[in-house]
């Protein structure tokens, strides 16, 4: 009961920040596509490239990106072949990005601050370089191929920014140019101001919402599915085999990606959507209350799980 309150506590700013974008969009009529834009053209590459440049990369911490690419590829790229024909507007694509990755970013790294150790919060904030990657590259074409062809898609992913600065921070990373210290304020502001617009964005995608239309019970189903119970079933059953017969990762590790697995679905999802046109509103409704949903899930889970 003192988790869920802790939680409870420490994630309300993020749903005050939700309210305050839908009050944004529909009453002062800010536009949702320039909030959209800034997030992932600019402020996004801005935080992933100075995350990757003050990072202490090994070999151990490298199983975390990898296997979190990979594994949220995997499922995007089955769920918009296995659904490709359920829809007959752009809502496998998101449905197929959504299902691949979780909030990381603005949910999930407040909550690896509150629950766990200094040294495991920066693994997992870490992991998270992997989700914004996967989002702008795998997550950009499932999601774009609703509204563009498969060249158009990956030309649009060619320019994406955020993938240069991530190649920019990890070649500066590995020739050992450290982040200069009057850099890191700045840094951490930005961080801040890209974790509420982020959220706020999830508000703004609400704008134009309509019950009967956007409220896709099969779509929420799936998208339930996929991000409550498969994804921390896998990271669940992939422990459960090291701990029994590899003893390749440590608990820290088994911490982390058992975190990774239990938030919401992501915000991005209507970051994208908006951008692409892609049923924001659809998304947007289903991301929402799947953060709502979290705020019991999340307890309970920890609690099945044992604890971190």
């Amino acid at each position: 009961m003192n988790l869920f309150f802790i939680l409870l506590s420490k994630i309300s700013p993020l749903y005050i920040n939700i309210i305050i974008g839908y009050i944004l969009t529909k009453y002062l009529k800010v536009r949702r596509d320039y909030v959209a834009f800034i997030l992932i053209y600019i402020l996004g590459p801005i935080v992933i490239f100075f995350a990757t440049l003050s990072i202490s990369i090994n070999l151990q911490l490298l199983f975390l990106p990898i296997f979190v690419f990979v594994f949220g590829s995997t499922i995007a790229f089955y769920i918009l072949n296995k659904y490709k024909n359920e829809w007959n507007d752009a809502s496998v694509n998101t449905l197929a990005f959504t299902c691949g990755t979780g909030n990381t970013g603005y949910f999930g790294i407040p909550l690896a601050m509150i629950l766990l150790s200094p040294e495991n919060a920066n693994m997992f904030i870490f992991a998270t370089l992997a989700s914004l990657l996967y989002e702008n590259t795998t997550g950009f074409f499932v999601t774009a191929k609703g509204s563009f062809t498969a060249r158009q898609s990956i030309i649009k992913i060619i320019k994406l920014p955020l993938l240069y600065a991530f190649i920019s921070g990890l070649s500066l990373n590995i020739l050992g140019v450290g982040m200069p210290e009057f850099v890191i304020p700045y840094f951490e502001a930005i961080k801040w101001i890209f974790g509420i617009l982020g959220m706020m964005m999830l508000g703004m995608g609400m704008k134009g919402f309509n019950l009967e239309e956007d409220m896709d019970t099969k779509y929420m189903k799936i998208a339930y599915f996929f991000k409550f119970i498969f994804w921390p079933g896998a990271i669940l059953l992939i422990i459960f085999v090291d701990k029994s017969f590899f003893g390749l990762l440590n608990k820290d590790i088994y911490d982390v990606l058992f975190l990774f697995s239990i938030v919401p679905l992501a915000g991005n999802t209507i970051t994208l959507a908006v951008l692409l046109n892609a049923k924001p509103q659809k998304a947007s409704f289903t991301v929402l209350l799947s953060n709502f949903i979290s705020i019991i899930y999340i307890p309970v889970m920890l609690l099945l799980y044992g604890g971190l």
